[in-house]
């Protein structure tokens, strides 16, 4: 029988994922040096380390912002190695924000979702206009929270989780909860599958066909819980569901800025 960590592994059922991560980060730090004066990297959200997020500008005045939340299952990863999926966006006339945020063990989820709020409130004082958020796997968790009811982020019109964690209580069962510190309380806080959209933000649910069951089960039960569109991205897997992000003709691009 599968147990819940094997159901929630990516890596070991994609071949070549040690190359992703390494590739990522080239990719970025060429896009951030190919944008000169219109990347506006290290802004502080908050006072620690982990409290900053990156900002790309497109040429003309922004049209408006798109915030990305990096995954990493809340324990891994950080702002710098996704840059290059602010292109789509870029190339649309929208900035795009990308926040890093304190990961467990040393933060909870619910700290997580507080630092990611309170950074789309410092992106928003840097550009005028409607915010989309999105987010790949725990970022798509933490992007799809930013859509709950429960968040008092007004800008916010739209988001659309990659891929996300929607529903908690299965990683109750899983190794990694040692360090997440999950508990039935903080489950039902922070699953958005929980929780209601906030009246005046749309949502759109996108995961790839070659996912684990588990993700795509994740993204349907969101869909459904909030009653909104999903898109299952034929032959993608975890790790390249996100790429459409760096092309703006893209089908997930379009349904980022549908509607505006």
């Amino acid at each position: 029988m599968q147990t819940m960590d094997q159901a929630y592994q990516n890596g070991a059922y994609i071949a070549g994922a040690e190359a992703y991560p390494p590739r990522w980060a080239a990719a970025a730090q060429a896009f951030r040096n190919s944008l000169g004066a219109r990347a506006v990297v290290d802004q502080p959200y908050g006072p620690e380390p982990r409290q900053c997020f990156d900002l790309f500008y497109p040429q003309a005045q922004p049209k408006g912002l798109l915030v990305f939340i990096h995954g990493g299952y809340w324990l891994a990863f950080g702002r710098e190695t996704w840059s290059h999926l602010a292109a789509g966006a870029l190339a649309h006339g929208w900035a795009c924000a990308m926040p890093s945020y304190t990961l467990a063990p040393q933060a909870r989820i619910a700290q997580m979702t507080d630092e990611v709020a309170q950074s789309i409130r410092a992106a928003c004082a840097m550009v005028a206009g409607p915010v989309v958020v999105t987010g790949h796997s725990a970022g798509g968790h933490l992007a799809a929270r930013m859509g709950c009811a429960d968040q008092a982020l007004p800008q916010v019109r739209r988001v659309v989780p990659i891929s996300p964690l929607a529903e908690l209580d299965p990683l109750l069962q899983t190794a990694m909860n040692t360090d997440l510190r999950l508990d039935a309380d903080e489950v039902a806080q922070e699953s958005p599958a929980r929780l209601p959209l906030r009246a005046g933000c749309s949502a759109h649910i996108w995961v790839g066909g070659n996912e684990r069951p588990a993700f795509l089960w994740q993204a349907r039960t969101l869909s459904e819980a909030w009653g909104c569109d999903w898109t299952v991205a034929p032959n993608l897997h975890h790790f390249n569901v996100i790429d459409g992000l760096s092309d703006p003709r893209s089908a997930l691009m379009t349904a980022c800025l549908s509607g505006f």
